[in-house]
């Protein structure tokens, strides 16, 4: 990722988290029923850890520096 302000982070960090909220519902929903596809549930569950990795990464960008 390119620098980015503070403020571009901030917003999107809330469109990550919001994507990360939508397939923890998904998910859930998902696995509830038997009959969907385990493959699916696996992808969408990869793809959840991969926004978390970039939240991680966002959150880090906002933490100043400190002298050692």
């Amino acid at each position: 990722m390119s620098e980015m302000t503070p403020g571009e982070v901030f917003r999107k960090l809330h469109e990550l988290r919001a994507e990360h909220r939508d397939l923890d519902a998904a998910i859930a929903v998902m696995a509830s029923n038997p009959e969907n596809d385990e493959i699916a549930v696996k992808r969408l569950k990869k793809r959840k850890l991969m926004l978390k990795d970039q939240i991680a990464v966002l959150e880090n960008k906002l933490i100043p520096d400190q002298p050692a």
